[in-house]
């Protein structure tokens, strides 16, 4: 999950992640955003994350994130 804090923090510092649980509610993460760290979340760790994954749900918190990596990259 470290490697996933440091995405969010490149993309947008000075959040905190890790207690924030609105981060597309309150458009602390926007579109732009959000398209930015799906590349950065693929190259990462190597998934490829399908667009009906693309949802605020999975990007709402750091956990929820985290999750949808894990599913999609086998480590649940």
């Amino acid at each position: 999950m470290n490697k996933l804090l440091e995405i969010l923090e490149d993309i947008k510092p000075n959040i905190d992640y890790e207690n924030e649980c609105e981060l597309v509610d309150k458009r602390i993460l926007d579109s732009f955003s959000i398209l930015t760290l799906v590349a950065e979340l693929e190259d990462s760790f190597d998934i490829e994350i399908p667009f009906d994954e693309i949802k605020p749900n999975n990007f709402n918190t750091l956990k929820n994130m985290w999750e949808m990596v894990s599913r999609l990259s086998g480590e649940n």
